[in-house]
Order: structure tokens, then sequence, then C-alpha cells
């Protein structure tokens, strides 16, 4: 077979008609940012598979009974970020859930460059993701896609949504995924058919600020939560009209709010509200957006479109 020639869909039955993959840098991200759409997939009979490429090692412990986890501690954060993403997994239905080469690289590290904003700090593991060659990473995800056969592809934008050097890898291996999955490996070839980027409307972020900041001023934030100090949007916030496929699932929110409970190193939750390491507040939120990079036009006649597999051509179950 040539690389140009993939392999045939599955016969009726063999598979969910529908197959979605999810890149994501470390636990946590998935459920901060795709969490509703993974909820609802999954409720659709979609079958939802999620790559994490490190399993945080890095990162920031908020529980004080629990931050001797941490890589200036014990340095066993990452093993327990991975029983934590196995619970959130639990709660969100999602069965299939992998580490990038069952864990070959740890988590990079990261500094805040301006607010809102990281960059890749000093200190660098030797295995940190950052330095792994892209393409034998994005080869053994080229690996997962010829096996899973997805239609559509979820990761983040250029910039990782907000700088931090892992997530930018993470993009970088995904869409270099997306092009070796053509060849044939292991598996034949596999043309996934719509790429998308995890993205936040601008109008949304104004909004959100707008609520966090009035909450504050009303006293109704939980205590050692704080607004924001900083006007500034990351990266991933872009104009309105960018946005071509938004999800919006309420009914799917209280899914979501026990799997960032999961994550409770990183995050803490007191409904409606949410922190991170930084204690800012933010909005439990069921709407979710992205824009479709590669692939058929998502959005007709300018309306954003609802669903991730809109204007794909899909065989009949």
């Amino acid at each position: 077979m040539s690389e140009h020639t993939f392999g045939d869909e599955p016969a009726a039955g063999a598979e969910p008609a529908r197959r979605l993959v999810l890149v994501h840098a470390h636990p946590d991200d998935e459920t901060l940012t795709t969490g509703i759409t993974m909820a609802k997939y999954v409720a659709e009979g979609a079958g939802v598979t999620l790559v994490t490429c490190t399993l945080g090692d890095e990162g920031e412990v908020i529980p004080s009974d629990l931050r001797h986890l941490a890589s200036d501690a014990d340095d066993v954060l990452g093993p327990h970020r991975a029983l934590e993403l196995a619970a959130a997994m639990r709660a969100l239905g999602v069965t299939d859930h992998r580490v990038l080469g069952e864990g070959r690289w740890r988590d990079s590290g990261m500094v805040w460059s301006a607010p809102g904003v990281a960059a890749q700090g000093a200190r660098v593991h030797p295995r940190a993701f950052v330095r792994a060659d892209p393409d034998v990473a994005a080869g053994l995800l080229a690996d997962v896609l010829r096996e899973v056969r997805p239609q559509v592809v979820v990761t983040y934008d250029p910039m990782g949504g907000y700088g931090h050097p892992d997530h930018v890898m993470a993009h970088r291996v995904t869409m270099r995924g997306v092009e070796l999955a053509r060849q044939d490996g292991a598996l034949p070839g596999w043309q996934v058919r719509a790429v998308h980027w995890v993205q936040e409307a601008h109008s949304w972020a104004r909004a959100e600020r707008r609520a966090v900041l009035a909450a504050a001023q009303d006293g109704r934030l939980p205590a050692g939560m704080l607004p924001p100090d900083y006007a500034e949007h990351p990266p991933a916030v872009v104009p309105d009209d960018q946005l071509d496929v938004v999800v919006e699932a309420p009914e799917h929110l209280p899914a979501v709010t026990a799997a960032l409970t999961a994550h409770a190193t990183q995050v803490c939750v007191e409904p409606p509200w949410f922190a991170l390491s930084n204690d800012v507040a933010h909005r439990l939120s069921a709407r979710e957006g992205f824009r479709r990079v590669f692939g058929p036009p998502a959005a007709v006649d300018g309306q954003v479109a609802d669903d991730l597999f809109a204007g794909l051509e899909l065989p009949e179950r």
C-alpha cells in the first residue's frame, strides 16, 4: 500500500462511527479545556481517545499535605497525577486514555514570562518533553492514530494556548503526527479528516473577567480565591469570528466538575468556581471553543457549528 492509499473505514458495528483523539500536555489539561467535549461525545457513543504527553511532574501542588510529592521534594508527583487522571477519566466516561511513549518524557517545567503567558525555565530535566525528537514523538502518536483511526483530532494552537513549552511541543507533535499517520507503519496509513485547535472567544474571556471581578467586589468568591490582577488574555483567546465550532453541553457540567475535583493536586474546586495554583478564580463552564485548521469548513453561511464532526462525510451506521 502506498502512503497515499489509506485504510478503509471499519465494517459497520466494528467500532464507533465517530472517533475523536485529543492530545494534551499534562493531566488536568484535558478536563480544563475539553472536559465538556469529551463527556458529550462519550455520552453520544463516539469513540474518545485521550493521549497525554507527560505526567506533569513539575506541576505546583496546591494541598499542603501533598506538597512532599513535588519535584523539589520526593519527586513522585507524576505517578500521583496518573492516578488523578484515571479518576478524572472515570468521571468523564473515557475508557481509552494513554500516555505518549508510555511515560518516556517528563514535564518540562515553565516560568511566567508575562501575565498569563508561560515560557521555558532555566531548569530542564534531561528527559523533558521539550528535549524530545519531534519526529520520534510524532511517530508514536501516528501509531495511535493508525490504530484508532479518528476522523477528528484536537490539540492546542501553535502557542500552546498560553505558551507552556509542553503545550507548544504537544501542538508540534500532533500536527506532525497527523502527517506521519498518512504513511503506512505497523498498521495501514490513516488520513485524519479534521484537526481542531482549542481556543476561546474574546467575548467569553471579557465576560468571565467581569463576572469574577464582580464576585470579588460582592464578596462571593470562596476564601483564598482571587480576581485577576491583569487585563491581558493568553494567546488562546482569539476574536470571536475565528471560532467555527462551539460545543456547549451543560448536562455534562457535573461530570466535568467531578473530573476537575479528581485533579486535586492542581485544581481547587468550589462550584461554581475553581482555581489553579495561582489562586485566580474561574467560573466552571459548559462551553468550549475550537478552530478547525484542517479539513472542510465546519461553519456554514457564517453559522458556527456545534459539532466537531460537522461537514465530514462519515459512513452510515
